[in-house]
């Protein structure tokens, strides 16, 4: 009997904390860039009692996630894919954004929607920036959902007169993510298998670390003070939701995106201007 195999990219903060609660019993293969991360989570994994294996990827290059595509199909059959990375708009360039998180996601979403097992299921970490942007109209969500992936970053709207900076990029790299994902839901559903979103809020891990002591780190913290819950959300409560949406208990759930932000969104769109506002260009 092959092995059921559970796929993570981005072995960040919330990609192991959903790894850890879908990976018991089964082959898990952790996908990073960042190669002392990737063996440091390998590493913690297996002294927990996972079966671990891992490789260097590039989300960012088809190659790279072709490379990862073929790595887990001989590990077993493809169950579970969780992506779970990613690049900060504080940390590097709007391109490099746009390259990371929009194009190579939409390959990732292509790639494995070929591969998965029947009853399969995946869940694309994305973010709430991506329901600061109004409405972008049906021909624009069409082209962001439709278009064929590497012809993506030609795109009129990802241009540098619309993309003027890291946020920007960050932001329609986000939007994108739920309609790519709706989009393509439909050809996973020709394998029988089911593919959703989730769009956190402000989770404390390194990343939001980086933002927090960055130079929108103030509106992070004006956000924290407009939420019902005070704070930050944590990887674990990422994780809880990711469980239930990979697993049998959301098998009439597919091609949605779920936003979990403490409610700052509605704030953003419906609460006081003047402070929440404000706070929301924070993220």
């Amino acid at each position: 009997m092959k092995q059921n195999v559970v796929v993570l990219f981005g072995s960040g903060a919330i990609g192991e904390a959903i790894a850890r609660r879908v990976s018991a019993g089964k082959q898990l293969l952790l996908a990073d860039y960042n190669e002392d991360n990737l063996k440091n989570v390998q590493k913690r994994l297996q002294e927990a009692g996972f079966n671990v294996d891992a490789i260097r990827a590039d989300l960012s290059s088809r190659d790279s996630i072709q490379a990862v595509v073929k790595k887990a199909q001989s590990l077993g059959e493809i169950q579970h894919l969780i992506n779970a990375a990613g690049v900060s708009p504080s940390q590097t360039t709007p391109e490099q954004v746009l390259k990371v998180d929009l194009y190579g996601t939409s390959v990732l979403i292509e790639e494995f929607g070929k591969v998965m097992a029947e009853g399969g299921s995946a869940v694309i970490i994305s973010s709430q920036s991506g329901h600061r942007l109004p409405a972008l109209g049906t021909e624009i969500d069409q082209q962001l959902a439709t278009t064929p992936t590497e012809q993506l970053l030609d795109l009129d709207v990802l241009q540098p007169d619309v993309i003027k900076d890291s946020l920007a990029a960050y932001q329609y790299a986000k939007r994108q993510n739920v309609l790519r994902v709706a989009a393509e839901s439909v050809k996973w559903q020709e394998r029988g298998a089911r593919i959703n979103v989730i769009s956190p809020g402000i989770i404390m891990t390194p990343l939001a670390l980086d933002e927090l002591n960055g130079p929108r780190g103030a509106g992070y913290k004006r956000m924290f003070e407009s939420m019902v819950t005070k704070r930050p959300g944590t990887p674990d409560e990422i994780g809880e939701l990711a469980e239930f949406l990979l697993s049998d208990k959301s098998a009439f759930i597919t091609g949605t995106d779920i936003l979990i932000d403490g409610g700052v969104t509605a704030q953003y769109w419906y609460g006081n201007v003047s402070e929440v506002r404000d706070s929301g260009k924070a993220n």
